[in-house]
């Protein structure tokens, strides 16, 4: 950097020390060894500093500074650096950070336009530029690219679920995402489907379970309830005000301890009282017992037959 005295092999020197830390500071304690030489520090300097547990080699090229406290974020932020310039988040692990999902990833997905190897833990795509911003001080592909990238592998209705979550969070308008579709790139085709089958209700959902509840209600043509809505002080999984009907779900792990099962019977006699009609099924029955579902549900509404 311009007016940094350049350091050499005679030792650390503390206005190094400080220029480093600041810089660390700025990526969750990470910092990068092509870093180091561009604020003047010497490859003697960065092994007495490794050799005194000042640094950590965290990745190839990749150090955290004066500890090694682990963060998601410095994870984050160690295999963008790993990457190089010009990287940025992507694929699942951009859903994850620009908030599309609540689904944190196992693996790190980045995008660069380098050639760098993958790793355990890290998976490194292509080396084409794309499109990227700065979101909480990490850089991440687009929304609208990042659709796209992941359009290319997951199933349509999560794909859509990641649509109705850009929409409702007003990251990206779904003209500009259609317009960001280029003719064969891989995803387009997957995201075009899912853009025609847009499903705003899924914007509310929390869980996995509450996305398959509400398709569950779409592919059995009913009307599709308000997810996760306060009445009575309390949050319900889903609701239809003009029914006074409210649906709870039950996870497939059926481990509720009594604890929480006191608590739902509590929920579900508050409500009662309330002049809401309660109605709970578990993950077995939605998936395995659909059916008999969409019979009660119909007839908790009102409905009657099954819809042509």
């Amino acid at each position: 950097m311009p007016g940094d005295s350049r350091i050499g092999s005679e030792g650390p020197n503390q206005f190094a020390r400080v220029r480093v830390s600041r810089l660390a500071a700025r990526q969750f304690g990470r910092i990068a060894w092509r870093q180091l030489g561009a604020l003047g520090v010497g490859k003697a300097t960065i092994s007495e500093w490794v050799a005194a547990a000042y640094l950590h080699r965290v990745l190839p090229g990749v150090y955290g500074v004066g500890h090694l406290a682990a963060s998601f974020e410095a994870d984050l932020a160690a295999a963008l650096l790993y990457a190089g310039p010009g990287a940025a988040l992507s694929h699942a692990t951009a859903t994850w950070w620009l908030k599309l999902s609540e689904r944190r990833p196992i693996t790190i997905d980045v995008t660069t336009p380098r050639r760098v190897a993958s790793l355990n833990d890290i998976r490194v795509h292509d080396r084409r530029a794309r499109e990227r911003g700065w979101v909480r001080d990490l850089p991440a592909t687009t929304v609208a690219e990042t659709l796209l990238d992941v359009g290319a592998e997951a199933a349509i209705d999560e794909l859509r679920y990641l649509v109705a979550q850009a929409e409702y969070r007003r990251l990206l308008d779904l003209d500009d995402i259609a317009a960001a579709l280029g003719s064969g790139r891989r995803g387009s085709r997957r995201l075009r489907k899912a853009l025609a089958r847009h499903l705003p209700a899924l914007a509310r959902a929390r869980s996995v379970l509450e996305i398959d509840f509400i398709l569950f209600c779409e592919r059995h043509r009913l009307p599709l309830p308000e997810a996760n809505v306060v009445i009575e002080g309390v949050t319900v999984d889903a609701l239809w005000r003009h029914a006074r009907l409210v649906v709870e779900l039950d996870g497939r792990d059926g481990h509720a301890t009594p604890a929480q099962l006191e608590r739902d019977r509590r929920r579900d006699l508050l409500l009662r009282r309330a002049g809401y009609t309660v109605l709970r099924y578990t993950w077995s029955q939605i998936h395995f017992d659909g059916a008999t579902v969409a019979s009660d549900l119909r007839e908790a509404l009102g409905q009657r037959g099954t819809p042509r």
